[in-house]
């Protein structure tokens, strides 16, 4: 188990413009969220519609960090555990 684990997270590093894509991903998506959760402050009366379009927006924006998260964590510290590895004999 251990092992595929390793194996999956050298992977990861070793596709950096996958790692990049997805950190765009992450940005556009954290943005859409934030744009969702200002419109909801400004567009809609005090109401449950605006609440839910609130939620919306925090959960987008959620998906966008994490997003954003996996891919940055990618192309910066997997990459440098990979060079730093001692298991280039696999």
């Amino acid at each position: 188990m251990n092992s595929k684990i390793k194996q999956w997270l050298y992977a990861r590093a070793d596709n950096p413009r996958q790692n990049l894509i997805l950190l765009g991903i992450g940005f556009v998506t954290f943005f859409i969220g934030l744009l969702l959760l200002g419109s909801a402050e400004y567009l809609l009366k005090s109401s449950i519609s605006q609440e839910i379009l609130a939620l919306t927006g925090l959960i987008i924006i959620c998906t966008g960090i994490i997003l954003a998260a996996i891919g940055y964590l990618s192309l910066s510290i997997l990459r440098i555990l990979r060079f730093i590895s001692d298991d280039n004999h696999d």
